[in-house]
């Protein structure tokens, strides 16, 4: 909005907008894809729910649960140094008994990432007290 108003021209009296310049589309396409990426992650309505016997992968679609008896591990990353760390890179591996590849999350994509982070240490200590 601001390229805009500082690309346009003032004459006599009456602003000019400028609309064939080529960054204004590019903007114009990075708006758009914005707006489609975020109604249709709203609309899959993608969440986490943590029970007392597993854990639901839920969108509005369909539903994925797997039971803590079916948890071999759980393996958080660990934060090396507060100031320079990455939270956003941070994974949370649960290794299963009947699948060959770990579940992966990454907390940072959820809403309250320290309390899943917190929530995960308590099952990890829960699965290996087993």
């Amino acid at each position: 909005m601001l390229y805009l108003i500082i690309r346009g021209e003032f004459v006599e009296d009456s602003f000019k907008l400028v609309t064939k310049d080529p960054i204004i589309y590019f903007l114009g396409i990075i708006v758009v894809v914005s707006v489609v990426s975020l109604l249709y992650n709203l609309y899959k309505n993608k969440h986490l729910q943590i029970g007392d016997d597993g854990i639901c992968f839920v969108d509005r679609f369909k539903k994925r649960s797997f039971l803590f008896g079916e948890m071999e591990s759980i393996k958080i990353s660990k934060v090396r140094l507060e100031k320079e760390s990455n939270k956003a890179f941070r994974l949370i591996r649960i290794k299963m008994k009947n699948r060959r590849r770990p579940l992966m999350l990454r907390p940072y994509d959820y809403e309250k990432q320290n309390e899943l982070v917190n929530r995960f240490t308590e099952l990890q200590q829960r699965i290996e007290r087993r």
